[in-house]
């Protein structure tokens, strides 16, 4: 698929979750383009970045914690190192 093809059909993706109101929805919502390993993937990255955020364990610590591979914790280090100032605030209040 193209670039332009992947972006619109990413951005539509975008646009329907930013219409969903409950958890409910956006369960029944992920279910239906989420495979099981997708949303595990998910949920992993999640516990992740909350970890770093919350910043009480240690890279080691989460691995252990969480059952995943140091580079997994480094990825979500290594994003939250670039996003903007104002969404990692927003992910301060938010988790």
């Amino acid at each position: 698929m193209s670039q332009k093809k992947d972006d619109e059909g990413w951005w539509g993706f975008l646009k329907l979750c930013s219409k969903i109101k409950s958890p409910e929805e956006f369960k029944r919502f992920f279910d239906l383009f989420l495979t099981i390993e997708e949303k595990e993937t998910l949920g992993r990255r999640f516990l992740i970045v909350k970890a770093l955020q919350e910043g009480k364990l240690t890279q080691r610590e989460i691995a252990e914690q969480f059952g995943v591979s140091i580079s997994q914790i480094t990825r979500g280090s290594n994003a939250l190192k670039i996003i903007d100032p104002s969404l990692k605030k927003s992910l301060d209040k938010l988790i």
